[in-house]
C-alpha cells in the first residue's frame, strides 16, 4: 500500500535481473543435458536394425544379437572391398531364405571400418570374413567353411543347425540312403554315443557338401562286411566304395577322416568346370596334371582312358584334371600359353610355386603319363617357362617391353639399373598405375644407366621369380651380383624418382608409409582373380 508504482517496477526489474541468468543457465543445462541424453541414446542403443533381411550390427547391439539368435553368421566387411561387394547379393539372398524358412538362423554384417573394436576382438584383418556364433557364445566363433554363394551359405547353416547325420535302422533305409546321392558317408559304430562317434558327428557338421549317415545295427555291419567303428564312403563312380577303419587304440582322427572324405569324394579325373572348380582348388592338392583335349573329337576321347588309368597311384599327391578346350576349359589355355589347336597335350603345375612342366613328347599311354608325373615329383624334370616372342620394337619406347626371352639380358645387364613393372592385362590397379609408369619412362628415357620396363606376368615366366600379385615392382641394380629389390612404397612419380635417384632406396627422412591406396589383385591358377580370396590392406 505504501509502495509507489515506480518502486514496484524497480523491485520487479531487479528480481528479473537476478533470476534471468539462473533460469537461463538451468535451461541451457537442461538443453545440454537433453542433447547428451539424446546422443547417448543414439550411441548406446542396442536396437537391431536390418538391411534386406541382414542384421546390421555394431558395438552396442552385438551382444543382444547373440542372445536373441541361436545361430548367427556374421560377415565382417569393408565397403571398398571388391570381394565383399561380390558376396553382398548372395549373402542377402541367403539371409532372406533363412529368415523365412529356418527358425533361429540369421545372417548379420559388421562394417569393419566403422567398428575397429569388434574387428580386433575377432582377429579380422582381411575381408570378407564370416564367423558363426552359436547359442550366444562370443568367445569361440566358428569360421565359415562353406561355398560363398546363397545356396552354399544356406546349406552350411542348416547343417550346423540340425542333426549332421541320418540314423539308418535297416537294410532298406541304408540302400535308399546310398542311392540318394553321388557320394554318401556312413559311420558304422557299435556305440553311437562313443567318443569316436562324436568325432564323426563333428566331421559331418563341417563337411556340408557331403551327406552322412550312421548306424549301430549288426545286420548292416554284416550286409556291408564291416567291423564296428568303420567309416565307409559310397560313390557312383570310380571304385564305388572306400573304407576308413578306425585305429583300435588311437580311435578316430578327425583331420585324417576329413582328408579321406575330401580325397575320395573327388573323381580320379576331375573335369575343369565352374561347378567343379571349388572342389579342385578346395582339395588342397598342390600338384595338378592337366590333360588338354577337344571332347568333340573321338581320338582325343580315347586318350582319356589311358590318362584315367594312370591316376590311382597318385591319389592325394597329384590331382588329374581334364581340360576341354572346346568347353569351359578354354579359359585355362591362356594361363599355360596354349592355343586350342595344340590339344591334345599335357601340363603339370605345382599351384604353390606356380611352376609348370611339360612332357618332352606328347605320349599318352598309361605308362608314359605315370612316368612323367612321377619324374616331376622326383625333381627330374625342369620347369617349362612361358614366354611371348620378343617384339621388334621392344626397346623403341620410353617403357621397354620385356618378355621371358629377353628378360635375363635386360634385367641383369651389369651396366644398367632396371625398374620393372610386372602386371596383368586385366588388373584394374595396373591400369590405374599405367599413366604414372609411362611418365616415369618418359622422364628417364635418355638416362645413361636407368631403364624403365614392364612385363606381362600372365604370359611370361621367369625362373626363380614368382609373381603373386599385380602390379609387382622389382628393381634390378647394376652390377654382377644379380640383386633384386622389391619396391613397396608409394606409387607416384615423385616417390619413384627419389627411389631411382637414390640407388634403389628412399632417403630415410623422406620414406613415406608403406600403405598403398588399394590392395593388389592376387591370381589363381586360371590367371584370374579368385572370387573368394580375402582382400586386405595388409596384403601389400
Amino acid at each position: 500500500m505504501g509502495c509507489s508504482k515506480s518502486q514496484l517496477l524497480v523491485v520487479l526489474l531487479l528480481s528479473l535481473a537476478w533470476l534471468a541468468p539462473a533460469r537461463g543457465e538451468d535451461k541451457e543445462a537442461q538443453v545440454e543435458e537433453g542433447v547428451v541424453e539424446e546422443e547417448e541414446e543414439d550411441v548406446v542403443s542396442d536396437e537391431l536394425l536390418e538391411e534386406e533381411g541382414v542384421l546390421v550390427l555394431h558395438q552396442h547391439n552385438f551382444e543382444r544379437a547373440l542372445r536373441e539368435h541361436r545361430l548367427l553368421l556374421v560377415e565382417f566387411y569393408a565397403p571398398w572391398c571388391g570381394h565383399c561387394q561380390a558376396l553382398a547379393p548372395e549373402f542377402t539372398r541367403a539371409a532372406g531364405i533363412l529368415k523365412n524358412n529356418s527358425t533361429g538362423l540369421r545372417l548379420a554384417k559388421v562394417d569393419a571400418m566403422e567398428e575397429p573394436d569388434l574387428s580386433a576382438e575377432f582377429g579380422v584383418t582381411g575381408y570378407p570374413v564370416l564367423k558363426l556364433f552359436r547359442d550366444g557364445n562370443r568367445t569361440h566363433p566358428i569360421d565359415f567353411t562353406g561355398q560363398r554363394d546363397a545356396e552354399g551359405i544356406v546349406r552350411w547353416m542348416r547343417r550346423k543347425a540340425g542333426p549332421s547325420t541320418e540314423l539308418l535302422q535297416d537294410e532298406a533305409s541304408a540302400l535308399e540312403f546310398i542311392a540318394s546321392q553321388d557320394v554318401v558317408v556312413i559311420g558304422f559304430f557299435k556305440d553311437l554315443q562313443s567318443k569316436a562317434a562324436q568325432g564323426f558327428y563333428e566331421v559331418a557338421s563341417d563337411a556340408v557338401d557331403v551327406t552322412f549317415g550312421v548306424s549301430n545295427r549288426t545286420e548292416l555291419f554284416q550286409k556291408y562286411s564291416v567291423t564296428p567303428d568303420t567309416v565307409c564312403l559310397f560313390k557312383k563312380f570310380d571304385e564305388k566304395r572306400a573304407d576308413f577303419p578306425l585305429d583300435a587304440e588311437l580311435g578316430l582322427n578327425k583331420e585324417e577322416l576329413s582328408r579321406f572324405i575330401v580325397l575320395h569324394s573327388l573323381e580320379l579325373v576331375m573335369e575343369f568346370t565352374s561347378q567343379n572348380s571349388p572342389k579342385i582348388f578346395g582339395a588342397k592338392i598342390l600338384n595338378h596334371l592337366l590333360l588338354f583335349i577337344n571332347k568333340t573329337l573321338e581320338p582325343h576321347l580315347e586318350i582319356l582312358g589311358s590318362f584315367r588309368a594312370a591316376a590311382p597311384p597318385f591319389r592325394g599327391q597329384v590331382l588329374f584334371v581334364l581340360i576341354d578346350v572346346n568347353g569351359e576349359g578354354a579359359q585355362v589355355l591362356q594361363y599355360f600359353g596354349l592355343k586350342s589347336h595344340e590339344a591334345p597335350t599335357m601340363r603339370f603345375i605345382n599351384t604353390e610355386t606356380n611352376r609348370k612342366y611339360r612332357m618332352a613328347t606328347d605320349e599318352f599311354t598309361t605308362q608314359a603319363v605315370g612316368s612323367f608325373a612321377q619324374a616331376v615329383l622326383d625333381g627330374k624334370v625342369q620347369p617349362h617357362l612361358m614366354s611371348e616372342e620378343v617384339p621388334e620394337d621392344w626397346d623403341k619406347r620410353p617403357v621397354k617391353i620385356l618378355v621371358g626371352k629377353n628378360f635375363e639380358q635386360v634385367a641383369y645387364d651389369e651396366a644398367k639399373n632396371v625398374f620393372v613393372k610386372f602386371y596383368a592385362p586385366w588388373c584394374t590397379h595396373c591400369k590405374e598405375m599405367a599413366p604414372v609408369w609411362e611418365e616415369l619412362g618418359e622422364k628417364y628415357k635418355n638416362h645413361e644407366n636407368i631403364i624403365i620396363a614392364k612385363l606381362d606376368a600372365t604370359a611370361n615366366e621367369i625362373m626363380n621369380l614368382t609373381i603373386r600379385g599385380y602390379p609387382t615392382l622389382h628393381y634390378f641394380p647394376a652390377g654382377p651380383d644379380r640383386k633384386m629389390i622389391e619396391y613397396k612404397s608409394a606409387r607416384d612419380l615423385e616417390t619413384f624418382s627419389k627411389f631411382l635417384e637414390n640407388g634403389g632406396m628412399l632417403p630415410v627422412e623422406e620414406t613415406p608409409p608403406v600403405v598403398p591406396e588399394s590392395p593388389e589383385e592376387p591370381k589363381d591358377t586360371n590367371g584370374t582373380r579368385p572370387a573368394d580370396a580375402p582382400e586386405s590392406r595388409d596384403e601389400l
